[in-house]
């Protein structure tokens, strides 16, 4: 596959392989980042893949200057071809919608000319593909959005989201992973911690995940939280 690669900084280069978002690019992006980091090239701190380019981080002191990554980069490109992809998993993320975990979700019904349990419908019957992980710790950008659903941000953001928020913005939906300020608009919430700073991997998505929906009462949402509590203690 084609494409281009420059120096974001002093001590990273950016490969781009497009400039557009599109799922066969994102696949090749994922098996760029997962390929390289099975090298363990002393120096290399980070791979951080993204929509359609994959960025290193390195300490020039270990790993040498950037005209030497970029050319051990150029090297193992050529190798990529030559493995297969990292299997993707499907994680299935369980959300209570509507009532005080959606607020938004009568608005984006309204906006559709919908019911709020056809929105329910279209959103959990969906797979998503994790693009990135970026904004905030844990955060994945979905894409897969049914257009019948996709809605505008909401024209004033809240100054607080709850952890676990399910939200719509544009043809985009997603999970808050922490409590933050944010303008999507809020459907449901899920019980699960999708950042766990303390696990050795905190992030429970990875770029190349799958995601499901699965539709769960609010008793099943207390009893996931009261259980989650109890094994802490």
């Amino acid at each position: 596959m084609d494409y281009t690669m420059f120096p974001l900084s002093e001590y990273a280069v950016t490969i781009r392989f497009s400039t557009k978002v599109d799922e066969a690019v994102n696949d090749y992006v994922h098996r760029v980042a997962a390929f390289l980091e099975q090298q363990n090239k002393d120096g290399i701190f980070d791979i951080v893949p993204t929509f359609s380019s994959v960025t290193v981080y390195y300490d020039p002191l270990v790993a040498g200057s950037c005209e030497e990554i970029c050319e051990w980069l150029r090297t193992e490109l050529e190798r990529v071809e030559q493995v297969k992809a990292p299997p993707s998993r499907t994680v299935v993320i369980p959300v209570c919608y509507g009532g005080e975990f959606g607020p938004d979700l009568q608005e984006v019904a309204r906006f559709h000319g919908i019911t709020e349990e056809e929105v329910i419908s279209i959103h959990s019957r969906g797979s998503y593909r994790v693009y990135m992980i970026g904004f905030a710790p844990g955060f994945a950008y979905l894409g897969g959005l049914s257009p019948e659903i996709a809605t505008p941000r909401r024209s004033t953001p809240r100054t607080l989201v709850p952890a676990g928020s399910v939200g719509i913005a544009g043809s985009q939906t997603g999970i808050y992973p922490l409590a933050t300020p944010g303008g999507w608009q809020i459907i449901g919430r899920t019980p699960l911690a999708l950042f766990r700073p303390h696990d050795p991997e905190p992030s429970l998505l990875r770029a190349g995940d799958i995601v499901q929906f699965r539709p769960i009462t609010e008793e099943q949402y207390r009893m996931w939280e009261n259980e989650h509590d109890s094994s802490n203690t």
